[in-house]
């Protein structure tokens, strides 16, 4: 590229603004030359001004006179302390390198002959320029990328331009798996740079390299800056790299909050930013996204449109969608699968109330879809298919005929699939998340799958009941790659030590008498799998020979979950840990965990390929061990575990036989993540614990009644201790930074104000049943802990003033959970706008609340997915549709003792079209018998249902079977005393689960 007329004659002054520095470039002869070329017109002297030279202490520094005959030995550092540069150079070298030059030395005009030729312009970028001139090695940077190109434009150096653009190109158009090389403010200073000096193609390809690390990009603090035009041509580029559509919808609804409001636009012009809403492909939304942007006043329209699209969509049979949509362009159903699909490098923190899972994101490329029933696997099909394929009827016969044959495993489908278009190969493309896509033919996209990502290592599939071994054993095998699977189903409310079995019953399978039928993949010659991480949280159709299965075939496996598997037994669990020598980290939570897999963690592992030579105890190798609620394994088992495991980084010992003398026993000084809630530690066990192990990041206490007694624990039987109970916050205060924390007896002011050395950083905070922190503590709690994302108090003394500071300071805050506290709380509290609150619960603090006191909920926390209410006796039928019009995108409801809400049927609750876990108790009976039926058909995401016989108009509920219960997994019904009580008393639970094969009938003591 050249400069124009003006930069050869060099007549004129230019100016050129960029954001970050403005330079003023004049040339004019020197008359006055201090020194004349000895050479005659072979060279020439360029007179150069340091504009920011360091600071010099001699007159003889002010000024030095070097040359391009050494410029190969030029010391940059040295000579940018000078204020005044001479450079003698080469005049044709400068007339031929260089378009400037050769228009201001080259020229019939008067200054052509000049020898001395003064230069305004950045010292180190000019001296740069002249030693590309002059051939030396130039390296083209980040940093110095924008003065270069533009000194090269200026100057009209091709050489360096093809340099500069060589750079620009090759850091734009790299696949490299790395963080971004270009930030966002820089990406933003270029494409002002091309715009101002109309070069194309960095416009061009600053939009494609924003758009394919859009998901980079979205979560940067200058997302907001980038011009309107540049996210634009994003948007449009075909490039476009999204995990989904969601967080390309939820960028853009950001941008446009933040840009709207302060440019203060008129109507036409919020109607021209909005427009760009328009490239969302709202059909392939998820389902609770589009719904609960209803409300938004960008999106409102298009939430619409996108709700009835998909739910026109779920009713279309799989195999009929390409018929049914007929002629109409079928691009809006095309996933967004690039080569550049790609994750951000995050760390997922799951909050204290829950069992939490830390581990470091990889930057890898993925693509997900979940909670989209819509996605079936003719829009995954229309996904991988060349975007070039036009549709005729040729095509979409072929499509229909291979969907079709989809659903007859016995037919040979494949070879129909040989008459498809080639489908596209995503080479880079590692995770896929289908969870929740209840609708998509597993085999069909383990077979897309295997084709079109090839080196897939993560497939995410919870919720989907419909996996059986024959999904399980095709996917590692077809997609060998694979060394992550997560099948996890909701936990089963019955879980056998938590609560008493009247009776239960197994309805007849549909398929096999085997939870999962594995007896013919033995023999299937199939090979070894990949699996390191496996989660199966769960599934009741797991049993002791798919876990033999799994250890045989999964012989690499280092991460097991099997939570609420409750059909396995302490004897499967432990021929698991005996098999799999290489495994390192296990949770059991919930499951029949015991004496036999707490001898095979402390027995010696085989060596490979020696069953004879051991190579130390397996217990010795955890790094995460979760057994909560196992009460199969003793005090004195635990103790031996303990001593043997320290290389544990998480330790879950909730709900067990616990004692001081098995934590004494611990030797680890790794750990991050410690719960023993509801045992009977002492805090002089827990400080010793602490003592040792700085790094802890997560510590779950509530529920242990001894933490803050003198006496101790073991066997039995009570000791005494030195050490007194405040050591613990001391020690947590001292030796921690911690992120959560939930604690009950004995957690007071007083601790508080020990710990806060330790959470100032807090981001989760649970205060249980003996805490009681005051009215003191719990207003500064804001203050000491700013940035709390997560709080939960149970029966704590609540005011509007402490409610006001938790309201006003943490602006982050993502679930609330006020529980059976006291205080003089009223409606005013909740008047604060909460945008990021997720979760609320209100579980008899609220009895006040009104119909008009719920439109004020919504109206400041406008964005819930979950809302639990207790006790809230003044609303009425009313309340439903209130709810359902201000949430509308609710994916979990709780409404218990609350007034009159279901007294007249439950119709309104219905329009919560993406519900997927609801329970209604006492709140009139009302509710029609088919309400189970009518919601899991009307709510395609529904999985959990709780209702109480007392509710129920007739008296009774109909029961939907195996087949038509369309997605549900449990269903709970209580039944109550029938003498008449002020208060119903409730007499058991019938529960039902569904898993792959059938369903299990249970009545329980309980109320569930």
């Amino acid at each position: 590229m050249v400069a124009d007329d003006r930069q050869f004659q060099g007549l004129v002054k230019v100016e050129v603004r960029f954001a970050r520095f403005r330079l003023k470039i004049l040339c004019f002869s020197d008359q006055q030359s201090l020194m004349a070329s000895s050479s005659g017109d072979d060279f020439v002297i360029l007179v150069c001004t340091n504009l920011n030279p360091i600071e010099v202490e001699a007159e003889k520094d002010r000024e030095i006179l070097i040359s391009t005959d050494d410029i190969q030995s030029w010391d940059l550092v040295t000579i940018l302390r000078y204020q005044t540069v001479r450079i003698r150079a080469y005049r044709n070298r400068l007339t031929e390198q260089s378009s400037y030059f050769h228009g201001l030395l080259g020229g019939s005009f008067s200054e052509s002959s000049l020898d001395n030729i003064v230069v305004q312009w950045n010292l180190e970028t000019f001296l740069n320029i002249l030693q590309c001139i002059y051939g030396c090695p130039l390296n083209v940077a980040l940093n110095n990328f924008l003065p270069l190109f533009e000194g090269a434009l200026y100057f009209g150096v091709e050489m360096l331009l093809e340099k500069c653009r060589a750079w620009f190109s090759e850091v734009f158009l790299s696949k490299n798996s790395g963080p971004p090389q270009i930030q966002c403010d820089d990406l933003i200073h270029m494409w002002n740079f091309g715009l101002e000096n109309a070069n194309d193609f960095v416009p061009e390809l600053c939009a494609r390299y924003l758009a394919r690390n859009f998901m980079w990009a979205m979560s940067n603090r200058d997302f907001v800056n980038i011009p309107f035009n540049l996210l634009f041509e994003c948007v449009k580029h075909p490039c476009l790299t999204v995990d989904s559509e969601m967080h390309l919808s939820d960028a853009l609804l950001v941008w446009l909050d933040a840009n709207t409001e302060q440019m203060d636009c008129s109507i036409r012009t919020k109607e021209n930013l909005t427009g760009i809403l328009k490239e969302i492909r709202i059909s392939i939304l998820p389902l609770w996204f589009a719904a609960g942007k209803r409300r938004s006043c960008y999106f409102s329209k298009l939430a619409d449109e996108s709700v009835d699209s998909i739910l026109r969509l779920v009713k279309i049979p799989p195999t009929g969608l390409i018929n049914a949509l007929g002629d109409v362009d079928l691009n809006h159903l095309r996933i967004r699968l690039t080569e550049y699909s790609e994750e951000k490098g995050y760390i997922f923190f799951t909050p204290v109330l829950n069992e939490t899972h830390l581990r470091e994101g990889e930057r890898r490329k993925k693509v997900d879809f979940s909670s989209c029933p819509q996605v079936t696997s003719a829009i995954l099909l229309l996904s991988v298919l060349h975007s070039s394929h036009s549709m005729d009827s040729t095509l979409r016969k072929i499509i229909k005929k291979y969907l079709i044959n989809l659903e007859h495993p016995d037919k040979d489908h494949w070879r129909i699939s040989e008459c498809l278009p080639p489908t596209l190969s995503f080479e880079a493309l590692q995770e896929v998340n289908i969870s929740k896509c209840h609708r998509l033919h597993l085999e069909y996209a383990i077979e897309c799958f295997s084709r079109s990502f090839p080196s897939l290592k993560t497939i995410k599939a919870a919720y989907l009941l419909s996996i059986k071994t024959t999904s399980f054993i095709k996917l590692v095998h077809k997609c060998p790659l694979v060394s992550e699977v997560d099948l996890s189903v909701d936990i089963s409310p019955i879980i056998p030590t938590q609560v008493s079995v009247l009776s239960s019953n197994l309805a007849l399978p549909l398929v096999s008498n085997k939870c999962w039928d594995v007896t013919s993949c033995y023999h299937s010659g199939t090979s070894l799998s990949n699996i390191t991480y496996l989660t199966i949280e769960g599934r009741t159709d797991i049993c002791d020979s798919d876990l033999e299965f799994i250890s045989k075939y999964c012989v690499s496996l280092g991460y097991l979950n099997i939570k609420g598997c409750i059909a396995v037994t302490d004897v499967g669990i432990s021929n698991v840990i005996c098999r799999c020598i290489e495994l390192h980290s296990i949770v059991v939570c919930d499951t029949s965990f015991g004496m036999n897999s707490i001898l095979a963690l402390c027995s010696a592992a085989p060596k490979f390929g020696n069953s004879t030579g051991h190579f130390g105890k397996r217990a010795s190798n955890l790094q995460k061990l979760h057994m909560g609620c196992c009460k199969g394994v003793d005090e004195t088992s635990l103790i031996e575990l303990m001593s043997q495991t320290a290389m544990l980084k998480s330790l879950c010992l909730s709900d067990t036989h616990l004692v001081d003398e098995a934590l004494y026993n611990f030797s680890g000084s790794s750990l991050e993540l410690l719960d023993v809630s509801n045992t009977m530690i002492s805090g002089a066990a827990l400080a010793h614990i602490i003592r040792g192990n700085s790094g802890l990041k997560h510590l779950h206490a509530r529920g242990c009644k001894y933490l803050f007694q003198q006496g101790s624990y073991i066997g039995g039987t009570e000791f005494s201790f030195s050490h007194p109970c405040k050591d613990l916050f001391f020690e947590l205060g001292r030796t921690c930074k911690l992120e959560g924390i939930a604690l009950g007896w004995g957690f007071s002011n007083f601790s508080l104000e020990a710990l806060k050395p330790a959470i100032i950083s807090l981001k989760s905070i649970a205060v249980g049943l003996g805490g009681t922190l005051g009215e003191d503590a719990l207003r500064l709690l804001p203050t000491t802990c700013p940035m709390l994302e997560f709080v939960i108090l149970h029966f704590q003394v609540i005011s509007d003033s402490i409610m006001d500071r938790i309201m006003t300071s943490l602006k982050q805050l993502r679930a609330l959970s006020l529980c059976y506290c006291l205080g003089d709380m009223s409606i005013s509290s909740f008047k604060f706008s909460l945008p990021n609150l997720r979760k609320l619960r209100l579980d008899r603090v609220t009895p006040w609340m009104t119909n008009d006191d719920l439109v004020i909920l919504i109206q400041h926390f406008a964005n819930l997915v979950e809302l639990s209410l207790l006790g809230c006796t003044l609303l009425n039928a009313d309340s439903q549709l209130i709810i359902s019009q201000g949430w509308p995108g609710l994916i979990s409801i709780h409404l218990e003792e609350c007034g009159d809400i279901t007294v007249d049927g439950v119709s309104s609750l219905l329009n919560c079209i993406a519900l997927e876990d609801l329970l209604l108790r006492h709140n009139g009976p009302g509710i029609p018998r088919n309400f189970i039926l009518d919601a899991s058909e009307k709510m395609p995401m529904l999985r959990k249902i709780s209702l109480d016989m007392c509710d129920a108009r007739d008296g009774d509920f109909d029961i939907p079977d195996y087949v038509n219960r369309y997605f549900l997994s449990s269903v709970t019904l209580a039944r109550c005393l029938s003498e008449a009580r002020r208060q119903p008393v409730h007499k058991k639970s019938l529960v039902l689960v569904w898993n792959s094969n059938n369903v299990i009938r249970t009545v329980v003591k309980e109320r569930l």
